[in-house]
């Protein structure tokens, strides 16, 4: 399923128009964003938990040349799923 027909979907079942319920979609994304940028962790109870995890600087090597590739810290999106998303998907 992409983001239109989500849309549709979510339009129909909440009773919205789509131009509500996209605006409602892209303002809980833009919230979700901007949270985990600040560090901060996003949760829903039962569905799951969005965050941002710092990723450790690594050296990886590239394999056409041998190479040693030196690849910096950088900060990452993680999302957990909570008990009851992953009972449903069992």
């Amino acid at each position: 399923m992409n983001k239109k027909e989500f849309v549709e979907k979510l339009s129909k079942q909440a009773g919205l128009s789509k131009k509500d319920a996209d605006s409602a979609l892209n303002t809980m994304l833009d919230m979700i964003v901007t949270t985990t940028k600040k560090k901060d962790k996003v949760t829903f109870t039962g569905f799951g938990t969005f965050e941002a995890t710092k990723r450790k600087a690594t050296e990886r090597r590239n394999p056409r040349t041998g190479e040693t590739i030196k690849v910096p810290a950088t900060m990452a999106p993680k999302f957990r799923a909570g008990k009851a998303f992953k009972d449903a998907i069992k």
